[in-house]
């Protein structure tokens, strides 16, 4: 058998495993997102059929707070899906400029769910930047502070340079070694919409040109450094 003959049969062979697994992901995004999307029509059809009085009751309270958490699920399950989607294909500009990282966490500490423990930066030196795209970096750290600080953790973060590579490190609720995998049909889903945040991340991390892991429970992010950080002069009065 030829070289070429061999590597035909391999792509033949891995052609029908790349469908098999994408269609365990589409499955699960599918599922993930009927069951919330479900409910929340059935809290809209019943909010329909009250009156005015009704639902400015407890149970009418209660019926539009269902609502809003199940679109909220939903709407996050969506934005997820469609970035993973478009970094797949990279339709997604990708835009570096240097950052703060310390300015970038504390943006995401201070946005991070009230389900989500506290957040501590202490070792996190605020001159050390990345260069990266602010809009994909900010959904990488919301997405890591969020699954280290589940059900309240305490979220810590460690920073360091390494040869021109920022390093950093989330640690909290420990995350097991599939933690960034593309979840398959039949796997446990998240109740607050955020299943698909990590593969995400681990998607936006590879296109600002860095890598997303999992070592000792902790979350490790590599970006490329962008030397010291220097905060931009303001501006000066208008006369």
């Amino acid at each position: 058998m030829s070289a070429k003959n061999g590597t035909e049969r391999t792509a033949n062979q891995a052609a029908p495993a790349d469908a098999e697994e994408r269609s365990g992901y589409l499955g699960f995004v599918a599922h993930e997102v009927r069951n919330p999307l479900s409910t929340a029509l059935w809290s809209a059809e019943l909010l329909a059929r009250m009156s005015a009085a009704e639902r400015g009751g407890a149970r009418g309270e209660k019926l539009t707070a269902m609502c809003l958490r199940s679109l909220g699920r939903v709407r996050q399950l969506v934005e997820d899906h469609f970035l993973c989607e478009r970094l797949e294909v990279g339709g997604l500009p990708v835009r570096p400029e240097p950052i703060s990282l310390r300015d970038a966490l504390e943006h995401a500490a201070g946005h991070r769910p009230g389900d989500v423990g506290e957040v501590s930066l202490d070792g996190v030196e605020a001159a050390l930047a990345v260069s990266a795209d602010r809009a994909l970096l900010e959904r990488v750290l919301d997405a890591l502070v969020a699954a280290a600080g589940r059900e309240g953790e305490p979220v810590r973060v460690s920073a360091r340079l390494d040869g021109g590579r920022a390093v950093l490190r989330v640690s909290g609720a420990e995350a097991g070694p599939g933690a960034l995998d593309d979840p398959r049909k039949g796997a446990a889903g998240d109740p607050k919409g955020r299943a698909l945040a990590l593969p995400a991340a681990r998607r936006a991390a590879a296109a600002l040109g860095g890598g997303l892991s999992v070592e000792g429970g902790a979350f490790v992010l590599t970006l490329p450094g962008a030397g010291a950080y220097t905060a931009r002069p303001a501006s000066p009065p208008l006369p």
